[in-house]
This record gives C-alpha cells, structure tokens and sequence, in this order.
C-alpha cells in the first residue's frame, strides 16, 4: 500500500495534465474550452490550433498514460492496471480545471499500449482495437463514434481472447468511463448532428 498509493497520486496528476489548455494558452492566449467542442482533447485541438499542434496534443495523451502505467515502479499488473486507471481519471476529470477534463480517448489507448508491453496477451488487442478504430473513422470520419464502438469493442476482445478477470473488469470500466464522457457525442450521433473531422 506505501508503493500504490504515492503511484495513483503520481498517475492522477500526470493524467491530469490539459495538454490541449496549455497549447491554447501559450500558442493563441485562448481559453480552448471555449472555442470549438469546448473539449480540452486532440480533436477539439486540431480543429482550433491546426493539425501539427492538434497531434501534438495527441502524442502527449497517449504518453501520459504510456508514462503511467511502464515508468511508474510496482511490482504487479494489477497495480498497473490501477496506475493506467489513475491517469485515465486525472485526464477525464482534472484537478487543474476544477475537475473538468477531457474524455480519456488518447490516455486510455496510450494505458492499453503501456500494459500491452508488460501483458502480452494485450498485443493483440490493441492492434485490433486500433484497426476497430480506423475502420470505423474511415467509413464514418466521425471521431467520436469510432472512439464510442472502440471502447464498446474493448471488453468484447478481452472476453473473446479470455483475458484475466482484473482486465475484464478493467475493460468493461473503461468503457463506461468513456461513454459516461462520451453522453453529448452519443445525443448528437443519434440525431444525425455529430460533426465529421474533414
């Protein structure tokens, strides 16, 4: 418990870090979560910053929770899987903007990358989670719908690929997490309203 618990408070924080906030901030002087979706995410970044800084923002989800989940030292998988369930709620709910972040895409895949370096069951997982991900965008170029059936997917893939119970769990939380923050996107695909990325 004297490992764990400085590790979650480490996680939380690095997760919580606003990427996008902070490019708005120090790139245009603008608030970002006033501008565009309102979200302090990638997407939301590309369409106000531009492309390069809107990857950028990206690249630095992932790696918060890539960070948090191999570089953290604990001795057991089930303490990583809490370390990348840390991060993903600092980004999802962040202590740096009163506890209103973005909603965990980018950090959750880079916790799934993270784990599937430790867990090599995982590999297959992410690739095909990935693949889930791009087919759905290329057939729809709605971001948030192919982040929607990805994380659905998650728990599928590990039941289908008989994961450990601790990762099923894992799955079918992280899945709830996102369509908790996902609720607006999912209103608005519903009535044919949800903005496509290009």
């Amino acid at each position: 418990m004297l490992q764990i618990i400085p590790g979650i408070v480490i996680s939380y924080l690095l997760g919580s870090i606003p990427t996008a906030y902070i490019f708005g901030r120090l790139l245009k002087g603008i608030d970002i979560r006033k501008f565009g979706s309102g979200n302090i995410g990638a997407t939301n970044a590309l369409r106000v910053l531009g492309k390069g800084w809107g990857v950028a923002v990206l690249v630095l989800d992932v790696l918060k929770g890539f960070v948090a989940v191999v570089f953290i030292p604990v001795p057991q998988d089930t303490l990583r899987i809490i370390l990348g369930l840390a991060c993903i709620c600092g980004h999802n709910w962040t202590i740096f903007l009163k506890f209103k972040g973005g909603k965990g895409i980018a950090t959750t895949f880079g916790v799934l990358i993270g784990l599937s370096v430790k867990i090599a069951g995982l590999k297959l997982i992410v690739g095909l989670l990935i693949l889930t991900w791009v087919v759905v965008f290329v057939l729809t170029r709605i971001v948030s719908f192919a982040s929607i059936l990805t994380v659905i997917a998650l728990p599928v893939y590990s039941i289908l690929f008989k994961q450990s119970k601790i990762l099923v769990f894992s799955g079918i939380l992280l899945c709830i997490f996102a369509l908790i923050r996902h609720k607006s996107n999912i209103k608005r695909i519903f009535q044919g309203k949800e903005p496509r990325l290009f």
